[in-house]
């Protein structure tokens, strides 16, 4: 992790006030949060947290892109999830008070918001608003990962590309994903687990379809109703 780390207090007011679940917080628990929280810079590659630490923070992207992931001995990993900006992660594994069962691994430069595992309890037992959005966090993230399974073992590498770029705009989930995503094809094939040329092949297609335009690092999303049903048998 980045030893780059923000503790001034207006700073941190300025970038938690951005969050939905923050403003809604009364004044002495957003002083609880300010007080105890911080900000840090986690350049390209670098690990925010490790299988199997203590979890004792919930975390937040401000900016950048964060995978959720698992890496065996010899470095082969199975990625479970991205976050983009808006996102926050490791609600459920704060609430068990358990070991972190994945890997948290900046796959651009993020700037990522960290309330110790102590607020986040404060905050839960004793603000409705707050308990309320964590319920609605972890029923929409157990959706998203039945979803990747589903993903991960029926469809093919094509559909597999539109679902992955589809859950980066999970309104609950991610609410400040813009339509112009700063993603490249490889950073694509770490959350697909398909190789640059297939994640390549698969942006074509869908582009071919008016799905979205692709740009050096950059997919501009043209028809999300579309990417978030493509490759998916009809109900």
């Amino acid at each position: 992790m980045n030893d780059t780390a923000i503790h001034n207090e207006k700073k941190l007011l300025e970038l938690f006030s951005f969050y939905s679940w923050f403003q809604a917080l009364d004044k002495d628990h957003r002083r609880l949060v300010i007080a105890t929280s911080r900000a840090e810079s986690v350049p390209h590659d670098a690990w925010l947290a490790r299988r199997g630490e203590p979890s004792d923070h919930w975390f937040g992207v401000h900016n950048g892109l964060l995978k959720l992931a698992i890496y065996d001995e010899s470095g082969k990993s199975c990625t479970f999830s991205g976050v983009p900006p808006g996102g926050w992660f490791g609600e459920g594994s704060v609430i068990k008070r358990e070991r972190r069962k994945y890997d948290v691994v900046a796959i651009q430069p993020s700037l990522v918001l960290s309330v110790p595992g102590q607020t986040f309890e404060t905050l839960l037992s004793s603000s409705l608003s707050f308990s309320h959005f964590v319920i609605g966090q972890l029923n929409e993230r157990m959706g998203e990962f039945i979803a990747s399974i589903q993903n991960q073992r029926l469809l093919r590498a094509d559909a597999r590309v539109a679902q992955s770029l589809a859950q980066l705009f999970n309104p609950k989930l991610y609410p400040s994903t813009d339509l112009a995503l700063d993603i490249s094809q490889e950073e694509l094939g770490y959350l697909t687990g398909l190789s640059r040329q297939r994640v390549n092949r698969a942006l074509q297609t869908l582009q071919q379809q008016k799905i979205l335009i692709q740009a050096y690092s950059k997919i501009r999303i043209l028809d999300l109703e579309q990417l978030r049903l493509y490759g998916l048998a009809p109900v």
